[in-house]
Parts: structure tokens; sequence; C-alpha cells
């Protein structure tokens, strides 16, 4: 049964509001009244980016009939909410154990890649979305409001990816490394390109481009 004990419902409350606020503050460069604008927003994206990588961990890992839990990281959170202070997010809330010591390389690696994986796919689905919204965003505020999350969700979950995939310490991207090279270059790439996208053209501009494309 997919079920949450009341510690990771706590641990996981705790990450949550870690994170928006590391974001919020990287993105805000020191302004405050910017940093209190942009953390409703950027709290919806993280929530949802943050649940569906932790989920996806979960449910593999159960799918395999370990148990598994989301534990928080105290340290890593502290390194989380003081790197946001230099502009770049060393997202550590902390990770999903399970119930086992003895999980084969391959099953591990499974469990591993889920979470990053699904924020790749969460970010293309925020991508569709705000590109299916952005004619609409002269109607109504709640359709501006949408495509800004929509387009700090891409960001948001392609760096999340990104970071998770690369192959140090207790990241992602130890376990898929050791149970698959192949495939962790292949979707380390993916999510690298993605990120770069989103750094250097920038999610609303890619959303003009592919409604541009779509147009022609």
């Amino acid at each position: 049964m997919f079920t949450f004990t009341r510690t990771e419902k706590r641990d996981l409350i705790i990450a949550f509001i870690v994170l928006s606020i590391a974001f919020a503050i990287s993105n805000a460069q020191s302004n405050a009244h910017t940093f209190i604008s942009i953390l409703p927003i950027v709290m919806v994206g993280v929530a949802i980016g943050s649940l569906v990588h932790e989920l996806g961990h979960k449910f593999v890992a159960m799918k395999y009939g370990h148990q598994a839990e989301f534990k928080a990281w105290p340290l890593g959170l502290l390194i989380t909410l003081a790197s946001a202070f230099i502009g770049i997010v060393f997202s550590l809330p902390g990770s999903v154990e399970t119930d086992s010591d003895n999980i084969s390389d391959e099953i591990n690696g499974k469990i591993a890649i889920a979470g990053p994986m699904d924020n790749m796919a969460l970010a293309l689905i925020s991508l569709a979305i705000a590109a299916l919204i952005f004619p609409l965003k002269s109607y109504s505020d709640i359709f501006t409001l949408t495509y800004l999350i929509c387009t700090i969700s891409f960001s948001v979950n392609s760096f999340l990816a990104t970071f998770n995939l690369l192959p140090f310490y207790t990241l992602d991207g130890v376990k898929v490394l050791k149970w698959n090279a192949k495939i962790w270059i292949i979707i380390f790439a993916i999510a690298v390109i993605m990120l770069l996208l989103s750094i250097s053209i920038g999610a609303e501009n890619m959303v003009q481009f592919i409604i541009g494309g779509a147009v022609i």
C-alpha cells in the first residue's frame, strides 16, 4: 500500500519549505520585493517537482517489494539554503531510504533514475501547458499566473533532474551510473540540454519559438 508515515510527511513538508525559499532567494538576487513576489509561484513549481521526484523513488521501490520512506537530511537542508545566496541551489533535502541493504545495482539504479526522469517529464509537460496558455494570457490573470508557474516549473525541474543525476556523493547519478553507464549518459545528456536551454534561451522564449513553429 502506498502510505506515508507521520515522520515522512513532516520531512517532506520541511524539505518543500526549504527548497521553495532557496529557489526564491536564488532568483530574487537580494531583492526583498522580488523574493516576496516570486515565492508563491516558486512554491507551486517546487512543491510539484519535489513531490513528483520523491514519489517516483518511492513508487518504484515499492513496486519491487521494498518499503521506502523519505528522510530529510538536516545538513543537506542547510547547504541547500546557504547555496541559494550564491545564486546556485545545491538541492540536498534528503533521500528515499529503503528497508533493505541487499537491493541489486539494477533495482537500485531504477529506483534512483525514477526521480530525475519524473522531473524531466514534468518539465516538458509544463512547457507544453505554457505554450497552450500563452495566447490566452491577456484574457485572464489566472492564465498569466499559470503561464508563469509553468515556465518556472520547466526551469526548476530541468535543474532538479540535472543536479540529481550528477554522479557525486549520495545523488541519484551515482546509483544510476553504477547500474548502467549508457543509460546514465543518455538521460544525463538530455537533462543537461534541457537545463542549458532554460538558462541560455529561457522558457518564455522557448514557448514563443514553439508557438511560432506551430503557426508556420
